[in-house]
């Protein structure tokens, strides 16, 4: 056979000891099955394979480490489980981003710094005067009224920042956002700008000539508007780079005042800063009535103005714990899993970081803990808080010239003040999304505590939309009957605070309405608004019918929820002409046996399934009577599986029995074919119902 190779006895002199067979007399097939058996276990193992590590015995069996010791304690007491670590440690691994994609998106970032401050100036004109627009782009945003006092004129932005959860490391796949505010110098802005829209004009126009140049150069593929958090008075500009990348990162653009250039008086929540005469078009009243406050255009200008104090309060508590920084990147997913931080008014991922950050300052949340922890800490707080009643703040400052919760309390229905004490940030949040959150937030909590095998899976790997959430789902489409609602109900000093947004000013009373109808039937009622899509530069801005329908969700208590009867007070009471103002034509006088008259409203409803549609009549009867929304208007899904369960009852009553012959006499007996056939049936239909409304989110 010769000798081994130089190589193969290096590796036998250092490598793993040569195994020898027993030597083997004679030279025939066995000897040379030996010597073939010799060489292979001689060989040194193939690359790129894993090989078992071999451990002494004392290295085997010797004493954990502390760490180790402090990792298994950890993981019994928070997790439940080793299981339930693992899932969330790869979850976070799935979520984060990579450092190569980093690397990239802040390669793409200087190249839009260098790009944005080049960007040549245009000599200063009136507001109304936009002829020096090139055709190419529109101005992003709808300017009714038209007619508005204010120059303009472009210079490149004092200031690049790039703000939110990209520089904090909190930002989550699959969709990657960097944004970025633009500090407009003070030369473009005069005294006056809060007041009628005048620095929401400046802020399209200046943004409009920035799409212009951008859209020119080859570094980008997509140059696009859309809303921020769905508030029309403020687009931003996107930006995606060209080639392989083009989905790796979107850049926002924001311009913004200097932190200090607008009066934090004038922008309270009691003050007006949108004139009732200029918005009507009217002349103004001469009978000393004061101006409606506008306490959602005067936040939406401060949220300007605080970008770059809340990005610094930001990285102070989140800066260097990664347990703060994982327990958000899990609350948003669990967010996204819900759907709850899409559209206007979401429960976005800021808030939640926000809400952190208030966690940690009053020593309820400690920034040595896990993301886990973090988790469930924010879950408990949001489950047992109601913040539209009692809000919340991160101001430590008893200043007395800031104004009270309860100013706040009267012109929002969500309360939660940043540290300045001035805005408030979940001022776009109703109180109806708010409710759906913390009732997820209980749910979540129950599952947490049962320790459900599935647990993780049901907590932040299932979707759940509205379809699945809520028993009852409607949509009112087209948005247009809003308009006509919001002149119905008189919400003029709501569509003067929105900019004319009557989806938006309609919500509240609108969900206010049906609560009341629904009564004790309901459980629990939250709308949902798509978000409004990107459109181009040379493309006018959607209108607010163009954002699809509007959703609300029904979740239903079974106490009542079959009564045909709505009783009312008696006749007599002061109390009998608002109910018949609130049903209208429906309500009518009763005797009931015990010989009381009372106003009492009867639906109409024969069987079962009929009753557990009551629901439906409620609410259309409430949508025409005081919101002139047809009942054409309200596509309502409600029982679905009501039509299948009636028609397999009625074959069954046809073939769910036979004729059979006992002692000479013909008896009707179960079929039992047929029966079991009827249940084949109904689980194949309600397999294809469950997966006609199912979704899936990757991460």
């Amino acid at each position: 056979m010769g000798p081994a190779p130089a190589g193969e006895q290096l590796c036998g002199a250092i490598g793993e000891p040569e195994v020898m067979e027993p030597a083997l007399e004679g030279t025939g097939k066995e000897g040379k099955k030996a010597s073939s058996r010799k060489r292979t276990l001689a060989e040194p193992p193939a690359k790129g394979l894993l090989q078992p590590v071999k451990l002494s015995r004392a290295e085997l069996y010797k004493d954990p480490t502390n760490e180790e010791l402090n990792h298994l304690r950890e993981t019994e007491i928070l997790f439940h489980s080793s299981l339930l670590r693992l899932q969330v440690e790869e979850l976070l691994k799935e979520v984060r981003l990579s450092e190569k994609k980093k690397d990239r998106i802040d390669a793409f970032l200087r190249e839009v710094n260098q790009r944005v401050v080049r960007v040549p100036s245009v000599p200063e004109t009136e507001l109304t005067d936009q002829a020096w627009l090139p055709a190419g782009v529109r101005v992003p945003l709808h300017q009714v009224p038209y007619a508005v006092k204010g120059c303009f004129r472009f210079l490149p932005p004092a200031q690049v920042t790039v703000v939110g959860s990209y520089l904090l490391g909190t930002c989550i796949r699959p969709d990657i956002n960097v944004d970025v505010a633009l500090t407009m110098p003070r030369e473009i802005l005069q005294d006056k700008d809060g007041l009628n829209q005048r620095y929401f004009r400046k802020r399209a126009l200046y943004l409009a000539h920035l799409a212009h140049h951008l859209a020119q150069d080859p570094l980008f593929g997509s140059v696009c508007f859309s809303y921020t958090n769905g508030c029309h008075l403020k687009p931003s500009l996107l930006l995606r780079p060209r080639g392989k990348d083009e989905r790796l990162v979107t850049v926002r653009l924001h311009p913004c005042p200097p932190p200090d250039f607008f009066r934090p008086c004038r922008l309270l929540p009691t003050k007006n800063n949108v004139r009732s005469a200029w918005y009507r078009g009217q002349s103004p009243a001469g009978d000393g009535s004061p101006e409606p406050p506008t306490p959602h255009y005067n936040t939406w200008v401060l949220q300007d103005t605080a970008l770059e104090s809340h990005l610094q309060l930001l990285s102070t508590m989140l800066g260097s714990a990664q347990g703060l920084k994982d327990g958000v990147a899990l609350l948003k997913v669990w967010l996204r899993q819900r759907e709850l931080d899409k559209g206007q008014g979401g429960f976005t991922g800021f808030l939640v970081s926000m809400l952190v950050v208030f966690l940690v300052s009053t020593h309820k949340i400690h920034t040595t803990m896990s993301g886990y922890q973090v988790l469930r800490s924010v879950l408990q707080f949001l489950a047992t808080t109601d913040l539209t009643v009692n809000g919340i703040s991160l101001c430590l400052n008893s200043d007395p010239s800031l104004p009270a919760l309860a100013d706040f309390h009267q012109a929002f229905s969500v309360v939660f003040l940043d540290s300045s004490g001035r805005l408030n940030l979940c001022a776009d949040v109703t109180a109806s999304t708010y409710h759906q959150v913390q009732y997820e937030a209980r749910l979540s909590m129950t599952l947490l505590d049962s320790r459900a095998d599935d647990g993780f899976q049901l907590l932040l790997m299932t979707p759940k939309p509205m379809i699945r959430a809520f028993d009852h789902v409607l949509h009112l489409h087209p948005l247009s009957r809003l308009q006509a609602a919001c002149h119905r109900l008189k919400l003029w000093p709501e569509l003067q605070d929105n900019g004319g947004d009557y989806v938006s000013a309609a919500l509240g009373p609108l969900t206010t309405l049906l609560e009341q109808g629904l009564g004790t039937r309901l459980k629990l009622l939250a709308h949902s608004r798509p978000p409004v899509p990107e459109w181009g530069i040379s493309q006018d801005p959607p209108k607010h019918k163009d954002s699809g329908s509007l959703t609300l969700g029904l979740l239903l208590r079974p106490e009542g929820l079959t009564s045909v009867l709505e009783l009312g007070p008696e006749a007599d009471q002061p109390e009998a002409a608002k109910f018949r103002q609130f049903w209208g034509f429906r309500s009518e006088l009763r005797r009931f046996q015990d010989g009381a008259i009372r106003e009492a409203v009867v639906w109409e409803a024969a069987s079962m399934s009929q009753k557990r549609l009551i629901p439906h009549q409620v609410v259309t009867h409430l949508l025409a009577l005081h919101t002139d929304i047809p009942e054409t208007c309200v596509h309502y899904v409600g029982g679905p599986l009501d039509a299948l369960i009636q028609g397999l009852k009625q074959a069954s009553s046809t073939k769910g029995r036979m004729v059979m012959s006992r002692g000479g006499e013909l008896v009707m007996v179960p079929n039992v074919e047929a029966i079991l056939e009827d249940f084949a049936v109904l689980g194949e239909g309600l397999v294809q119902t469950v997966e006609a409304r199912s979704e899936r989110w990757t991460v």
